[in-house]
């Protein structure tokens, strides 16, 4: 692609990300917000999260050692590390490294043989 191609694509994505973002704030800057949005503020966080927790629990081998222990123990971590500090960033930077820790060092697996 040639350089001013490349300019204009990235000058055009950077406005219609800037025009859905100001989106709300022209249609909603006078009115109240309706009721469905804000269930949806309020509810899609949490299912998110949940279907993101579901999708990464699809490939466990619950059959072989050590039995989703590792996933399962890095979620109860975040999940009480999320409810006690309530900092999102700080859950899943610890959650992250945890379980890399787990499945590079497989300490379960020597603990469980």
């Amino acid at each position: 692609m040639l350089d001013d191609d490349l300019l204009l694509v990235v000058l055009v994505t950077a406005l219609i990300t800037a025009f859905t973002r100001a989106l709300p704030f022209l249609f909603f800057s006078n009115r109240r917000q309706p009721k469905y949005l804000r269930v949806i503020e309020r509810d899609f966080p949490p299912m998110i999260m949940l279907l993101l927790v579901l999708y990464c629990l699809r490939d466990v081998a619950w059959d072989i050692a050590p039995f989703g222990l590792t996933e399962l123990l890095c979620i109860f971590i975040v999940a009480g590390l999320h409810i006690w500090k309530n900092n999102a960033l700080l859950s899943i930077f610890v959650g992250t490294i945890l379980y890399m820790y787990l499945i590079r060092s497989e300490v379960l697996i020597n603990i469980l043989i």
